[in-house]
């Protein structure tokens, strides 16, 4: 196995089924600090610099959060229109990274452009996490929903995830190729114009060996789920940088809902329900109450999957 010192996150493509298993042990190893809001001294040498140019909510906290449990410190921006980025030089990658590496030991981006974090590891030193690029991907979110399913589960293999929303979704993508690692099966209920590509679908079932299916309709199927994992379909264009909320977004069709009756009368009893959030009415909240709700455990274990990641990444870990 690889040693992960040193190592860009970019692509969940790039992970060998072991090296799932070793990030999964760090993150057992490091939860005991989390749950106990207790920090320590890991990284007390170490920063990390966040360059987000998305907006974000638990990705970039939840690295920060991570960074400061560990001992280290942060810096960088959440806004790339107060930044040169973002204003009327619109600074390259190459040129902001190249500044950024000076001022930390890892950078972790989020940027609206597929592949950013990619061209921003060809010109750092330092290590890069890509915290969600474009339609891309999303490795750490996705290394989150897996360990919570471990947690929750004690396996991967086995088991049947359906994926209910949006498969443009960066999250989705990552979490195809993450479970060509394991005995697995994805079942995809999408919008017809926000299935999976031709070409995606090829890749992960001829080369990456996924047992996939697709199906209209959630109720047909969720009865076979082990694990549900949802991603709206009423969804803003990550292709830019920002984009406001106007009028009437429109509602969810019941095609795409996991309600709690749905749950009641359908679900095996001990399915879980993750979601990486924001929801919108997809996911009604009276569903949080429910035992099959997760995805407060979910945000939980992001801090602690980051913590994971940049003790392994820092060498705090081997």
């Amino acid at each position: 196995m690889r040693s992960f010192l040193g190592r860009d996150i970019l692509s969940l493509k790039d992970f060998e089924r072991e090296e799932f298993f070793r990030v999964f042990e760090a993150a057992d190893e490091l939860a005991p600090i989390a749950r106990n809001r207790r920090n320590t001294d890991l990284l007390s040498d170490k920063t990390l610099v966040t360059a987000f140019y998305q907006p974000s909510t638990r990705t970039r906290l939840a690295h920060e959060a991570a960074m400061h449990r560990l001992g280290g410190h942060v810096t960088g921006f959440a806004d790339a229109k107060m930044t040169r980025a973002g204003d009327f030089y619109q600074e390259s990658i190459k040129d902001t990274v190249k500044m950024l590496e000076y001022y930390g030991d890892v950078i972790v981006m989020r940027h609206f452009q597929q592949g950013a974090p990619h061209e921003a590891a060809r010109w750092a030193s330092v290590p890069v996490i890509n915290a969600g690029d474009g339609w891309g991907e999303h490795p750490t979110q996705v290394l989150t929903d897996l360990y919570t399913v471990l947690t929750e589960k004690g396996t991967l293999d086995g088991l049947t995830f359906l994926c209910i929303g949006d498969f443009r979704m960066r999250t989705m993508h990552s979490m195809a190729y993450a479970l060509s690692q394991f005995d697995a099966k994805l079942i995809a209920v999408s919008p017809k114009d926000m299935r999976i590509t031709d070409e995606m679908k090829k890749e992960v079932t001829e080369v990456y060996n996924l047992q996939f299916e697709e199906a209209e309709h959630v109720g047909d199927v969720i009865n076979r789920a082990d694990v549900i994992y949802m991603e709206p379909v009423v969804q803003p264009d990550y292709t830019k940088a920002r984009q406001e909320a106007s009028g009437d977004k429109g509602l969810t069709p019941a095609n795409y809902k996991v309600t709690k009756e749905l749950l009641r009368d359908k679900a095996k009893s001990d399915a879980i329900i993750l979601h990486s959030l924001p929801r919108q009415d997809e996911l009604p909240s009276d569903v949080d109450i429910t035992r099959w709700s997760r995805y407060w455990e979910e945000a939980f274990n992001g801090v602690v999957m980051r913590m994971a990641l940049l003790s392994l990444i820092l060498g705090a870990m081997e």
